[in-house]
């Protein structure tokens, strides 16, 4: 269903406490979706998305080479290029498992779930702040990264006309 035909009233979520930077949330969803595609691992482990500079831990058995960065980097804003849409629909619990990994989610979590799709490149559950189309993000930068300990962070930003 989408959110504009909720039949009846607006779905019950958990609550959200922060205001995400729209364009850079959006990045985060392309970036986590790139690294599954690449390395086969989970989505990002732990996130701090801002305005000025986010950053991103994935759980890899070895620090990506300097190559695969610069991938990262170019496919993610080759997906930002290809100016998706960014759909939101809400799903029953029970319905959204077959569609993406609820692993993350809280144990309280709501019988109802948001479902973010951007285009056809990413689909998860999310109750963030997103563009309405990829072409509203801009171009994604890699400032830095490091790994120790199977864990590789990742520091970024998105520039939009800036």
């Amino acid at each position: 269903m989408s959110e504009q035909d909720t039949i009846g009233a607006a779905p019950v979520l958990n609550a959200h406490n922060k205001e995400e930077y729209a364009p850079a949330h959006t990045a985060e969803h392309i970036l986590n979706a790139t690294m599954v595609k690449m390395f086969g691992c989970p989505r990002s482990r732990n996130a701090h998305v801002e305005r000025k500079k986010s950053k991103c831990d994935y759980l890899l058995a070895e620090a990506p080479t300097e190559a695969q960065v610069a991938e990262i980097e170019r496919r993610v804003n080759e997906v930002i290029a290809r100016n998706l849409d960014v759909t939101i629909e809400y799903l029953p619990l029970a319905e959204a498992a077959s569609v993406v990994d609820l692993s993350k989610l809280p144990e309280n979590v709501s019988d109802t779930l948001r479902i973010v799709r951007v285009g056809d490149y990413d689909t998860c559950a999310c109750i963030g702040n997103h563009v309405s189309n990829t072409s509203e993000v801009g171009t994604f930068k890699i400032i830095s990264h490091d790994y120790e300990d199977g864990r590789w962070r990742l520091r970024w930003k998105v520039t939009c006309g800036e």
